[in-house]
């Protein structure tokens, strides 16, 4: 299955659709009888309710959802190998996406992450371009935007608005305009926001939006840890990508590895930015998959024991797929 994915040839896109199938095909007899879709957090307050919900068919609910990872692994692989952050051309980011999005049930439904992974990629697609731009002030503005927007569907997405600074220091001499740029992009989108609440006289419920950017660290502690131990291999391809990456940092590029340092960066960030939210949702973590996607090809492309890799994925697979069918 790796050594298949480890070439990059068209075909493998069938073989990609096909494996994201099967991860989802098991959740279908457990599907819940009702779709909701809190399609955004913040915008649709000031017009709707603040309990409105998108209620999609289930299955049409799970559709839209794959298909959105589908598109999302084709993007992430192309962008993976445009700035050869591997080293060679390769399938295997996006085979690490359509499964890291897979290990639990609440990543298989549409849902506001899951949007913001688009946001992800165009943010990345610019960031990457930072070294070898001569200019980057109109970028930061422009991922300064893209945060904002992001903002507006999910809150804990305003992080993210880290990831440009630090990527401007990783990538750029500094430049106090490029980091007030950014700013300006954020402010932007929020400023619009801002007057129409004004105009429909709710400049009090445009207020509450940050307070909860005030919330102390929570330590969630009431979860069944059974429905967790799916994580056991990621955590293990986790840690021997990161291990190979070692091995092999300074023998790559000075983008490559400067692209890297970023992406585990925004791994952290995206994966403590949960804590804003007024209750603990396991999709949350949909934003670490991008990130965590490509460490786990990293590994895969340029481990040595077919045996072993092979077994290690197959075995990431069988728990995916047993904890679709248990949860304790």
């Amino acid at each position: 299955m790796i050594k298949l994915f480890r070439n990059y040839n068209p075909l493998n896109m069938l073989w990609l659709a096909l494996i994201l199938i099967l991860l989802r095909v098991c959740y279908l007899p457990s599907i819940p009888d009702k779709g909701y879709f809190p399609f955004a957090e913040l915008f649709s307050r000031l017009h709707l309710d603040k309990s409105y919900q998108v209620v999609l068919p289930p299955m049409l609910n799970l559709f839209f959802a794959s298909t959105m990872v589908f598109v999302q692994a084709l993007l992430l692989n192309y962008l993976v190998n445009y700035h050869n952050l591997l080293g060679k051309s390769t399938f295997l980011p996006g085979l690490m996406y359509v499964t890291a999005s897979s290990l639990f049930t609440p990543f298989l439904m549409l849902g506001a992450p899951l949007m913001c992974n688009f946001l992800v990629l165009w943010m990345l697609f610019k960031i990457f371009s930072f070294y070898k731009g001569d200019e980057a002030k109109s970028t930061s503005y422009d991922l300064g935007m893209i945060v904002a927007v992001g903002t507006l569907f999910y809150l804990p997405f305003i992080y993210m608005f880290l990831v440009i600074w630090i990527a401007l220091i990783i990538f750029r001499p500094f430049n106090w305009r490029e980091w007030a740029a950014c700013i300006i992009g954020f402010a932007t989108v929020f400023f619009f926001l801002a007057v129409s609440y004004y105009i429909g006289d709710a400049m009090p419920q445009f207020y509450a939006i940050w307070l909860p950017l005030a919330t102390k660290f929570r330590v969630i502690v009431n979860f069944n840890y059974y429905n967790y131990l799916v994580l056991i291999p990621v955590i293990i391809i986790l840690a021997l990508g990161f291990l190979k990456l070692q091995q092999n940092f300074f023998k790559s590029f000075v983008q490559t590895r400067k692209s890297l340092q970023l992406l585990s960066i925004m791994l952290l960030i995206a994966g403590f930015s949960f804590y804003i939210r007024p209750d603990f949702h396991l999709d949350h973590f949909l934003l670490c998959a991008i990130p965590a996607a490509i460490f786990f090809a990293y590994y895969f492309l340029y481990a040595n024991r077919r045996w072993f890799y092979e077994s290690l994925y197959i075995l990431l697979l069988a728990s995916i797929i047993y904890f679709q069918f248990n949860t304790f």
